[in-house]
């Protein structure tokens, strides 16, 4: 499963909370690409939803990962 932020921004609108099926569903009636319905049908079944794109893509940037430290910069 390879995910990239272009990727992921098709499930930006998704139903949250979702189930695997569903996230799949809203998938291909949104026309996201095949590579996106691969990875959802990758990802492990559970019996809780989804809660956001972060518990499918673990490594999902943040905004704390953008975060620039104007205290500590060099000059």
């Amino acid at each position: 499963m390879v995910w990239t932020l272009e990727l992921a921004s098709y499930l930006d609108d998704a139903p949250w909370p979702a189930n695997k099926i569903e996230l799949v569903d809203y998938a291909i009636r949104t026309g996201a690409p095949n590579e996106v319905i691969y990875n959802l049908l990758e990802i492990e079944e559970t019996d809780d939803p989804y809660e956001s794109i972060e518990e499918i893509w673990l490594d999902y940037p943040t905004d704390e990962d953008f975060f620039y430290d104007e205290e500590n910069k060099d000059f």
